[in-house]
């Protein structure tokens, strides 16, 4: 049986914090970049929403249904975003990623890829999960061709399964990626990488190209 704790993970150029009531402004302040609460169909909170948005998560996490983190950029050393384990279910050793999102000037760029490795590395070869689940609103697309990108196999859509923050209520469509999947995931989140290196190593003024704008996840 998992049991998800508060760690730091580390690599490829990012770096995943426990989530802390001092990451206030640094959240408002990503979410600032894009207004990315403006998206009807995520969850990401406006400014003055940031705190009640992070006390909800680490109450979550004292429940042990929600494990949060803030997104470090190694190299700029800004804080530029958040995601969280969520919807954790020791007995089954399952796991969900969700509430993601990054500030708009770090989308399209490595920092998605490396975030879902080291959470799906954590997750099946740290904690032992049998399965990772991911979901999205059905209106969210960017956030769906980012998540098939990642390799997670679409199981279905949940109709009339969740509230939206406007107080309407959205279909869920869920992805997940089982254990005997993960080897074949992870080298192919590796190669995306390692092609984002090669080509920031050619000073190619796109960036990656083959990276997948990202919008917001709402869980």
């Amino acid at each position: 049986m998992i049991n998800p704790v508060p760690v730091t993970l580390e690599g490829h150029g990012v770096r995943l914090e426990p989530l802390a009531l001092d990451h206030v402004p640094a959240l408002a302040e990503a979410a600032a970049d894009g207004r990315l609460w403006e998206l009807w169909f995520t969850s990401v909170p406006a400014p003055d929403e940031t705190e009640a948005y992070v006390r909800k998560a680490l109450a979550g996490q004292q429940a042990g249904h929600m494990l949060p983190w803030v997104v470090r950029e190694a190299t700029a050393g800004a804080i530029v975003g958040t995601t969280r384990y969520h919807d954790i279910v020791p007995e089954i050793d399952r796991v969900e990623i969700g509430y993601t999102f990054y500030a708009a000037r770090w989308q399209r760029t490595h920092v998605n890829t490396a975030c879902k490795l080291l959470l799906l590395r954590h997750a099946f070869e740290g904690l032992g999960c049998k399965v990772v689940g991911l979901r999205t609103d059905t209106f969210n697309f960017a956030s769906q061709r980012a998540i098939e990108a990642l390799g997670a196999k679409r199981d279905g859509v949940l109709r009339h399964h969740q509230a939206r923050r406007d107080g309407t209520v959205r279909d869920s469509v869920m992805y997940s990626i089982v254990a005997t999947e993960w080897p074949d995931v992870k080298r192919h989140l590796e190669w995306r990488l390692a092609r984002h290196g090669r080509a920031a190593a050619s000073s190619s003024p796109g960036g990656d190209v083959s990276a997948v704008r990202v919008a917001p996840e709402a869980p």
